[in-house]
């Protein structure tokens, strides 16, 4: 059985936790607001609606970085979503790679090395982990405490969601919103040791008719198969 390298490790896992903040952040003390603030319906309205009825594709690039290790890792490839909770992450650079799942199980697919890594998707993507909630919108009012963080005339909105349950890996995720289509241009979080990835989204596709064979993965007889543990 193929050792599986740091590196892959890294990329593999980056997804899934989506360990990131934003980029020159806006100051945490502007324009925070409570559940009741009318832009923010608007904006949450506005994202349901745009994600709630439709499968839909878009590009993504991906930052991500250790902050022990002083380490940083790009990615890009194409995401296929279709609610409910079902997700295909297809990696392009720097090595080909696919993560997807049914919303049972989590699969992590890798070409080159013949290798399929498999376990339960909630213990992975569980409290909105690896943009988990594009593929249920409905899970940013029930897990998280909204706010915004930015909302400026021309700029994106960036909403702030910290999770109202503790979720391992998680201390916020932030999102950029388009105000005008409502589209996540990025998804963005951070945990308790400073961590951080970056999702950027692009090129979107909606209404898309995807069958759910997508979102499953055919082992072929011949890979070897790990099994993914939660507690590692």
């Amino acid at each position: 059985m193929p050792m599986v390298r740091k590196t892959t490790l890294f990329m593999a896992l980056a997804v899934l936790a989506l360990l990131a903040v934003s980029p020159g952040r806006a100051s945490e003390k502007a324009f925070e607001t409570d559940g009741d603030d009318p832009a923010l319906e608007v904006i949450l309205k506005g994202i349901e609606s745009c994600y709630g009825r439709t499968a839909f594709s878009a590009r993504f690039h991906q930052e991500s970085t250790l902050a022990a290790m002083d380490i940083t890792d790009t990615a890009e490839g194409s995401v296929f979503v279709k609610p409910p909770n079902r997700m295909r992450w297809e990696y392009e650079r720097p090595e080909k790679q696919i993560i997807l799942t049914d919303g049972k199980t989590l699969w992590i697919y890798r070409p080159q090395d013949n290798q399929v890594m498999a376990g339960k998707a909630p213990a992975y993507l569980g409290g909105g982990r690896g943009g988990s909630f594009l593929s249920d919108i409905r899970t940013l009012r029930k897990q998280f405490s909204v706010s915004v963080q930015s909302h400026r005339p021309n700029f994106p909105a960036v909403l702030k969601l910290t999770p109202k349950e503790k979720v391992p890996g998680v201390s916020e995720i932030l999102i950029s919103v388009d105000p005008e289509t409502f589209h996540i241009l990025s998804i963005t979080t951070r945990n308790p040791y400073n961590d951080k990835t970056r999702i950027t989204l692009s090129r979107y596709r909606f209404d898309l008719t995807l069958d759910d064979a997508l979102f499953h993965m055919k082992i072929p007889k011949s890979a070897d198969v790990l099994e993914l543990d939660p507690e590692r």
